[in-house]
């Protein structure tokens, strides 16, 4: 294998995209140093040097994957209610599924790594402050009911994580009374009159 020495930071950014993709492509199991070695052409020995433990490497690469799907969530034009139409349509979507597999291995995961545990804490806070912002958002403007803006934020996200708890079978693409749950959902939390 051939050495190209790059500036440390850029090395562990491009450990850490690795990683990331592994975990969205295989599952966080598959995340080993000589796994995001032989995917980036070096010796186990320099992603290492980088992550000496490597459920920092996995707990690190989760954060990543999930992190870069938030931008794609909470869309930033438009009014709350075509913002939570586009959050919805996002999470209720086939491309959506990947996260939903990607947040059941972690969580099946973090029993034994504490680590990762604490990045799905982090990341889910993270979810729930911007769904939260969105709905006071909403609230200002009339658009929905919730006299407690984190509370409805909760709800809508324990809805999320139903609908990815069935990212792995095969009736969430053909069973009619799959699609639309998220939705149906933020109505009922938000006291919506009419479908989103």
């Amino acid at each position: 294998m051939s050495r190209v020495r790059k500036a440390p930071e850029e090395r562990r950014a491009e450990i850490l995209e690795s990683a990331a993709q592994t975990a969205l492509d295989a599952g966080l199991e598959r995340i080993t140093l000589r796994e995001i070695a032989e995917r980036l052409g070096v010796r186990p020995g320099l992603i290492s040097h980088y992550f000496p433990a490597v459920d920092e490497l996995v707990a690190e690469a989760f954060a990543r994957a999930v992190s870069g799907e938030r931008d794609r969530l909470f869309v930033a034009t438009g009014t709350p209610r075509e913002r939570l139409a586009a959050f919805v349509a996002r999470v209720e979507s086939a491309e959506a599924r990947v996260l939903g597999r990607l947040w059941l291995n972690a969580r099946h995961l973090a029993r034994f790594q504490p680590r990762l545990a604490d990045a799905i804490a982090q990341q889910e806070a993270l979810d729930e402050d911007r769904l939260s912002a969105l709905i006071a958002a909403g609230v200002a403007a009339g658009e929905f009911i919730a006299a407690a803006p984190r509370d409805a934020a909760i709800r809508i996200w324990m809805a999320v994580d139903g609908l990815g708890a069935y990212a792995n079978s095969p009736a969430v693409r053909s069973e009619p009374a799959y699609a639309g749950f998220v939705a149906d959902a933020c109505r009922w939390t938000l006291g919506l009159d009419r479908p989103l």
